[in-house]
């Protein structure tokens, strides 16, 4: 019995492909030139063809690609075939060009965004950025109104961004180091007790919790530790009085304040990606260091 060579869907698209190429030029060479392939390429897929379907498509007796009685009725389908494998690659094409939302903090910085929007077009990928709160950026994942979002995480092993926070002031601070406990008021003193200011970013209880506990610890007055209502309104603060602002050391440089560690206790951002298909945060994998750029992440910390 003889075995009849199967070709799969993929062989299939290729071999109608150079049958309906050489059949409307008539000729093997000028068919196979315009599909792309060589003429022994083309020639061995319209063998296989002929093989799978069972019967000639073209007549060997003569020079010219003619077709054959069978070649002509299956021409139709064939070419509908092609046509639909075009119009697939097409709309795949079209696809991956559509943009990922991307939930991102509402601070990063137009020109960070702008440079990680650059490289990500590098690996043929255009994002979409969507400027939001903690909170928020968690809802827009969850609601799929974005991809994937840059989530706040405590700083552990769940994060795999951590940018490292101390506060920054209008005038250099004298020491090296600042130390919440300067900030208590004696009895007697005149004028406003310095604030420490978060900024909505650090809305977040594994930040502004901890802050409150060493607030209360350190015997500063509940006013002294204050959430702004934006990251306006607390550079605006600080810039007219002492007041210090809670930020990492990339976002106080860009600010034009002066930044200093903390010396009692140590804060961190964590961020992770959160993603509404896992393969939308692989695709994000090569741009892990324009990422931690965008969030001010130190080298490493990523």
């Amino acid at each position: 019995m003889r075995i009849r060579h199967k070709i799969d869907r993929v062989d299939l698209v290729g071999a109608c492909r150079a049958f309906v190429s050489v059949s409307e030029r008539g000729s093997f060479t000028l068919g196979a030139a315009a599909a792309g392939i060589p003429q022994p390429v083309a020639s061995r897929r319209i063998a296989a063809l002929e093989q799978h379907l069972g019967d000639r498509l073209f007549d060997r007796s003569t020079r010219r690609a003619v077709l054959t009685p069978f070649g002509r009725d299956v021409l139709p389908a064939a070419q509908r075939l092609v046509g639909l494998a075009d119009a697939f690659e097409h709309d795949a094409r079209r696809a991956r060009r559509r943009p990922l939302r991307l939930a991102v903090p509402d601070w990063c910085g137009a020109r960070d965004l702008a440079h990680l929007d650059a490289e990500a077009r590098d690996h043929d990928l255009v994002l979409d950025f969507r400027p939001a709160r903690p909170a928020r950026r968690a809802d827009l994942v969850r609601t799929q109104e974005v991809r994937v979002a840059l989530t706040a995480v405590p700083a552990d092993e769940e994060a795999r961004w951590r940018v490292p926070l101390g506060v920054a002031a209008a005038v250099p601070p004298s020491a090296h180091t600042v130390y919440l406990e300067t900030l208590r008021v004696s009895r007697g003193a005149d004028g406003p007790a310095r604030r420490v200011l978060l900024q909505p970013e650090d809305d977040v209880p594994h930040i502004r919790d901890r802050l409150v506990h060493l607030r209360d610890s350190l015997g500063l007055r509940p006013s002294q530790v204050v959430i702004a209502e934006s990251l306006v309104t607390a550079v605006a603060d600080v810039l007219g009085s002492a007041d210090l602002l809670v930020c990492s050391a990339a976002q106080a440089a860009e600010l034009e304040l002066h930044w200093r560690p903390l010396g009692e206790i140590g804060l961190v951002r964590g961020y992770a990606l959160a993603a509404t298909y896992s393969d939308d945060g692989e695709r994000l994998g090569p741009l892990s260091r324009a990422i931690a750029h965008c969030l001010g992440a130190r080298e490493g910390d990523e």
